[in-house]
């Protein structure tokens, strides 16, 4: 297990910004995919954006041409820049790793989540 630890959420005004980011205690392998999770009240957690090593990426529809994810395997960090934010996109935003082991991904941590909170 990776302990990941996001920060950047917070409080912010329809089509305002917020970059949130994400690293892990031990650091990332570069078979590792990373991706962001969300969770609103009521609602099951759902993907929001994941990487790969090599920095394919890929989105959830809602959020396509407003978010980007992207790493720095340097520094351990994934990262969610978020603009043109809607009252829609509140939630807790969580950090997950993937990593490849064997033939398939499997799951190595989730943060603790941050709240993202977009008013209207």
């Amino acid at each position: 297990q990776v302990q990941l630890v996001e920060s950047g959420g917070g409080l912010v005004q329809t089509g305002g910004s917020l970059r949130l980011s994400c690293g892990a205690s031990t650091g990332f392998s570069s078979n590792d995919m990373l991706a962001w999770y969300r969770q609103a009240p009521g609602n099951e957690r759902e993907l929001v954006a994941s990487i790969t090593s090599g920095g394919a990426s890929n989105y959830a529809d809602p959020v396509k041409g407003r978010f980007t994810i992207s790493r720095d395997n340097a520094k351990n960090t994934v990262y969610l820049q978020m603009n043109s934010l809607k009252p829609e996109d509140t939630a807790v935003y969580y950090c997950h790793a993937k990593r490849w082991l064997g033939g398939g991904y499997f799951p190595i941590g989730w943060g603790q989540g941050t709240q993202v909170t977009v008013s209207s």
